[in-house]
């Protein structure tokens, strides 16, 4: 049952991290951590904001799975135990779907960002301008 317990408390170092990072606009885009929306992939812009703004329900969130893994450790029965580890990852998940919901909300406020220079914003790949056929050759 020891096992069960520490579930939680791994999970929200891991989920705490991944806020903290946000938090501090350090989190890559390329890594597959962070508020991954339409929204927030669309340019590093709004992937920055996205998790700036879930970084601190997402370190919150990790807070309180390491407290209900803890708690799990202090109960003097299974029943106890697995109550609080559930609670401990219930609270953890809204907490991270509510950042992610916040953070996408941001992203979606971000401008969209402005098409490349080299082509104008035109489809290039289909032939639609010069600088894509110029540079089919």
């Amino acid at each position: 049952m020891f096992v069960l317990a520490l579930l939680p408390v791994l999970l929200g170092v891991l989920v705490g991290w991944g806020g903290y990072l946000g938090w501090r606009e350090r989190l890559p885009r390329d890594r597959g951590a962070g508020v991954r929306t339409a929204a927030t992939l669309r340019g590093d812009e709004a992937f920055r904001v996205a998790n700036k703004v879930a970084g601190l329900p997402t370190m919150a969130a990790g807070g309180i799975g390491i407290l209900g893994g803890l708690a799990g450790l202090l109960m003097p029965d299974t029943v106890g135990l697995v109550i609080a580890v559930a609670v401990g990852l219930v609270g953890m998940l809204a907490l991270v779907a509510g950042g992610g919901l916040l953070g996408h909300q941001a992203a979606l406020a971000v401008p969209e960002p402005a098409p490349s220079s080299a082509c104008g914003g035109c489809a290039c790949s289909s032939g639609g301008c010069g600088a894509g056929a110029a540079a089919r050759g």
